[in-house]
Formats: C-alpha cells, structure tokens, sequence
C-alpha cells in the first residue's frame, strides 16, 4: 500500500494493494501495521456501505465532538468524486476542500481524519462506497455543512441530493467545535 500525502494534514489518498490473475481480482484496503507506521487511528468501529446513481451528491457529513470520527472510505463498484472540506480552526487549510475520484478500477481508498466534512458525487449508474469509521454512529451528533456553499464545483447540473442534506446549515454560518 502507497499512502499519498495531500496539502492536508492527516488526509491521504492510499493506493491499495491489488493481486488480478485468471480467478479475478484479490485486493486489501486495509493493514493495521502500516497505517500504526503513518500514526494513523486504526480502531475502526462501525462499517457502512451506501449505493447511489449518477449525480447523486451526499454530503457533507461528519459527526460532532465526542463522537467524531477518522474515516476510510473506497469504492467497490463504479465511481465517484470524493470532496472534503477541512473545518479544523486554525489549520493553515481550514474552509478548503480537497476532492479525488475513487473508483472500483484505480482502488484507491482516502483517509479522511476527524475535523473534515465529507461527500462525494456518484459518477457511474451505480456507485457502492464503502466507509469505515473510528467512532459508532450517534444520531445527536451527526451534522453536516450545506452541500453547494464551500465553493466546490460539483460539476453537476442535474443533481439529487436529499432533503438532508438540503437542511444542512451554509459554511459562512458553521460554528466549528474542531
């Protein structure tokens, strides 16, 4: 496994390891040793998976201190563009957001580290995200910043996002507890 440093502190792209023969394809997203190696948090505690279709936009979500989160999340059938957005006060990347897209083909996993808002634009007709988290889903935690009001261009004019996200609160009013 490759962990390619980004301009964010704790934010890496990973190429993972991929074995293809006449069977098919073996892949490993994960390895407790290397990611200890990185400093990494390595106490995954829940595991989530979600399917969505072209110009499906999700996001962008993170949970609230106590319960907040690092984050590892890969793709395991079509593509997406994944976006973070950094809402760590004080960081010198702080309201700037870093995108990439995953894909079943590339493999490629992000590390996305707590004090980050996450989502991603489904680019295939199907699109299976994977998402492991250091934290268990708590509902009075979980929160999120408006989609479309960070200055990412989604690159999408026929988009479906859900009444959810919709709710979420604008960047320029978020109070961050990061």
């Amino acid at each position: 496994m490759k962990f390619l440093e980004t301009d964010f502190d704790g934010l890496y792209v990973i190429e993972t390891f991929i074995q293809s023969d006449k069977r098919g394809t073996f892949g490993k997203t994960y390895n407790s040793n290397e990611y200890e190696e990185k400093g990494l948090r390595r106490d995954f505690q829940e595991f989530f998976y979600s399917i969505s279709g072209s110009n499906v936009i999700r996001g962008m979500h993170f949970q609230l201190p106590p319960f907040d989160h690092d984050k590892l999340v890969f793709v395991i059938r079509g593509s997406v563009d994944d976006v973070v957005l950094d809402i760590r006060r004080g960081t010198r990347t702080y309201g700037k957001c870093f995108s990439t897209r995953l894909t079943a083909e590339n493999r490629r996993a992000i590390f996305i580290p707590r004090g980050f808002a996450h989502g991603f634009k489904g680019i295939d007709s199907e699109n299976i995200v994977c998402y492991l988290t250091t934290s268990v889903y708590a509902k009075d935690s979980d929160s999120g910043i408006l989609w479309n009001s960070f200055g990412y261009d989604w690159k999408c004019q026929n988009y479906i996002v859900s009444e959810r996200d919709l709710s979420f609160v604008a960047f320029q009013h978020f109070e961050s507890p990061f």
